[in-house]
This record gives C-alpha cells, sequence and structure tokens, in this order.
C-alpha cells in the first residue's frame, strides 16, 4: 500500500518488479496533482519499451484516505514518501493498527517531534512490526566502498577525531531544483518549498550525510542521542526563487500566500545549511546546498572525506560539476604513497567478493580506487535495493541490526537540532563552505 504519495521517491519503489511482492498495489492518497502525477509515474513504467513493470493499481482517492487504508488494510506494508511535517503522526496510526512501515526520509523535521520516534519504536516493538527508512545513499558503491577501507588498518588507519576547524569528517551534498527523473522534467508540488513541510536542508536530504556518518563509524557500538551527539555550529541560508523559476517547476502561476513573504519578486527558500558536531568527542562538518539547476550534463554531487591516521579516503565527482562519483585514497605523507597503493592491492581480493571489477590505479600523490560501470546501478534503482533488503528484514526480523533504531534516534537528534541551532542569530560572515581538494 502507498499512502499519499507527494513526493517521486514513492513511484521509485515500483520501477522494478521485485521478487515477494505482489504486482497488485493499493494506492491512498486526496485526489489532487501529487496522485495525478504519482499514477502517471507508474504508469510510465508499465508502458516502457524495456523491461516493463506490471504493476495492478487499486486507488482511492478521497479526504479520508488514511482512515479507510487503515480499515481496509488490503496488505500488511504501507509506503510513505511525501509531505514530511505530518509523517511521523501517520506512522505511528499505521504501526498502531498493525501494519509495517517503509517510510521515506525524513521521518521527523522538527525538534518537537523527536519523543514521537522512540514512541514510535515502543509500539512497533510491542506489535512485532518493522519500521524502516530508505537511506538510499548506503547502496551508492563509492560510500560502501569508502565505508569498507575506513576499517582497514593498513589504508586507513586509525580514524582521528578532528577537531571543529578540522574535522575528522567533511561531507557536502548539492541538489538541484530543476531536474529529469525517470526521463521527465520533475515537476514539484507547491508545498515542497515550504520548510515548514518540507524543512531544511539539512533535516531533508542531509539525514542522507548524517546516516552515513553513523553508518561508517559506529555500528560496532551504537550511538546514545541523550550523550554522544554535540552540535556545536549551524547556519543557514537561502536560494531565492524567482517567479518565473517557480512556475517552470510547479507549474503554478504565482508563490501561494501559505509560502510567506515574496520580497523582488522571489521567494527566499531556506535549503542550505551547514552544521559542526562532534558524536563521542569525533567532530563532522556537513554542508547542504540546494542550487536551481545543475550545469549542462551534470547532477546532484556528493563530496566526503574521512581522515585517518594513514591517509584520507575522499569521494568527489571528477571532473567536479559533470564527473561521477570516485574514490581516492591519499595518504597524509606523501612518501608513503606506494606503501598505501601495495596494501590497497592486496585488500582487492577480498574486496572482490562483494565488488567484482574494482581496480587501483595511481593518480599522483593519490590512489584512485577504480569502479566499473556493471557496480554503478544509479540512484534510482537505489530504491529497488532498498526494498530488497526490507523484505529480508520482513522475512527475517532478528537479522535487522542492533543499531538501527538508537542510530536512527540520533540521526534525526543531529538534523532537527541542527535546523534549530542554524535558526538563531547568526554570526558576521558567510558559511565556511566545503570544497573538495584541487
Amino acid at each position: 500500500m502507498t499512502f499519499d504519495p507527494g513526493h517521486f521517491h514513492a513511484a521509485l519503489i515500483h520501477k522494478e518488479m521485485v521478487p515477494g511482492v505482489s504486482p497488485r498495489a493499493f494506492v491512498y492518497a486526496p485526489l489532487g496533482p501529487d496522485l495525478v502525477a504519482h499514477l502517471g509515474r507508474i504508469a510510465a513504467f508499465n508502458t516502457r519499451p524495456v523491461n516493463p513493470t506490471r504493476w495492478r493499481l487499486e486507488v482511492h482517492a478521497d479526504d479520508d484516505c488514511l482512515e479507510r487504508m487503515l480499515r481496509h488494510q488490503p496488505g500488511n506494508v504501507v509506503v510513505l514518501s511525501g509531505r514530511n511535517r505530518p509523517k511521523i503522526e501517520v506512522m505511528l496510526a499505521a504501526v498502531e493498527a498493525g501494519l509495517h512501515v517503509l517510510a521515506d526520509k525524513p521521518w521527523v523535521v522538527d525538534s518537537a517531534d523527536l519523543p514521537k520516534l522512540e514512541r514510535l519504536f515502543e509500539a512497533a516493538a510491542l506489535r512485532e512490526l518493522l519500521v524502516h527508512d530508505m537511506m538510499t545513499e548506503r547502496y551508492e558503491v563509492t560510500s560502501q566502498l569508502q565505508r569498507e577501507l575506513a576499517h582497514d588498518a593498513e589504508v586507513f588507519g586509525e580514524p582521528l577525531d578532528g577537531t571543529p576547524d578540522e574535522p575528522a569528517v567533511e561531507m557536502e551534498s548539492v541538489h538541484y531544483l530543476r531536474k529529469q527523473v525517470a526521463g521527465a522534467p520533475l515537476r514539484r508540488p507547491p508545498w515542497f518549498f515550504d520548510t515548514r513541510t518540507t524543512g531544511e536542508g539539512l533535516s531533508d536530504v542531509g539525514t542522507h550525510l548524517v546516516d552515513l556518518v553513523n553508518w561508517f563509524f559506529f555500528t560496532r557500538d551504537p550511538l546514545d542521542h541523550r550523550q554522544d551527539v554535540r552540535i556545536y555550529e549551524a547556519t543557514h541560508w537561502p536560494t531565492p526563487i524567482s517567479r518565473d523559476d517557480f512556475r517552470s517547476m510547479t507549474g503554478e502561476a504565482d508563490f501561494p500566500v501559505a509560502l510567506g513573504p515574496v520580497s523582488g519578486g522571489r521567494l527566499s527558500f531556506f535549503c542550505n545549511n551547514q552544521v559542526g558536531y562532534a558524536l563521542r568527542g569525533r567532530h563532522v562538518r556537513l554542508t547542504v546546498r540546494w542550487d536551481l539547476e545543475a550545469a549542462s550534463g551534470g547532477g546532484d554531487t556528493h563530496f566526503a572525506r574521512l581522515r585517518g591516521s594513514r591517509s584520507a579516503l575522499v569521494i568527489r565527482h571528477d571532473p567536479p560539476l559533470v564527473g561521477r562519483p570516485e574514490l581516492f585514497v591519499v595518504p597524509n605523507d606523501p612518501a608513503e604513497r606506494e606503501t598505501v597503493a601495495t596494501a590497497l592491492g592486496r585488500r582487492l581480493p577480498d574486496l572482490h567478493a562483494r565488488f567484482p571489477g574494482i581496480a587501483v590505479a595511481e593518480r599522483g600523490a593519490e590512489v584512485q580506487l577504480v569502479v566499473p560501470d556493471a557496480l554503478r546501478v544509479g540512484h534510482e534503482l537505489h530504491f529497488a535495493q532498498v526494498l530488497a533488503q526490507f523484505l529480508k528484514y520482513l522475512a527475517s526480523p532478528r537479522s535487522l541490526p542492533a543499531w538501527e533504531q538508537p542510530n536512527l534516534i540520533a540521526k534525526y537528534q543531529v538534523t532537527c537540532k541542527g535546523v534549530d541551532f542554524a535558526r538563531r542569530p547568526p554570526p558576521p560572515g558567510p558559511p565556511v563552505a566545503v570544497s573538495p581538494p584541487a
């Protein structure tokens, strides 16, 4: 079942047929543009010339769709991907009605809702139900390799704790408001530009960055959000949206009054954040940006640098604006490049079991882990991988790692409290940008 699919991620769950999932799917949503857009995407998957899907949809379009879904329950799993602000309330209602939940990020965008996360997990445990989030970035091959090497003492050394000025972990995610999805221009709903509903950048797409940090370093000893998270700096700034740009992205003739004041014909969309925090003393700096449109041939970008006692592990797009994410090992001492390259070569046979075809290439002072095209499935297909993993946990609930729940709560502690911190009166001067090394 899919409830109120206001975000295109709800459709991407259906981009491929997945073994174990019935082709008969149910959609419950108010009748409106969000539902129409969702059905159009599913129809496009069903009618594409290559490997078409075979979804048979039963649609219930009315104002009491949540009550109707909870009463009918034609399936045992509900998928949520839409308005972020009320999502946690829908999740609680679904779990209390006995349904498993697969929900897109973010689950909460306001710190006032943080206590509801623990209530959700308590209710799910009481009913032996699974609630799981769509952390698609865990399935990006360069991030998976970065995580593997972050635990290799010969290549990376020991993780450093860093300082606020030189953090042990730096990440920057750049997304674009105008883009193509499943081969068609993305039409965004007007409410997407209301941060009270969607959240600021850190509390929305920034959820992935915070999750990666936890997933890299804190799965053997899970985090306790009450004592392990310390936020010490944060800021935010807007991306200006002109009336013409808003019209082209939403199809609306003008800005809705609900979005707030418009100055000089432009909406100030506060979707950019930077946050500095420490996890058990390990310093992290994250930057999340929403720009209007990518350069020709470009798309969303991801930069990540992890610092170890022997080398840094760096993901950057190569070339910066239009290239693909690539993973580089950068020795702290240039004289150690040969030693690090040899250690990486020794690790290759072990890595080939999970990542067949990867290779090592020396690039000046750096060593690149070369990833073959066959391992790069792309962001849209990561949703099928998320669904497949969810189904494995559903079949064997005890296989769900013990760290998932506490680390998720810690994740939203960073995103929500980080936005609270950013909304305080900012210090003078522009935000510090994270830039990939030359």
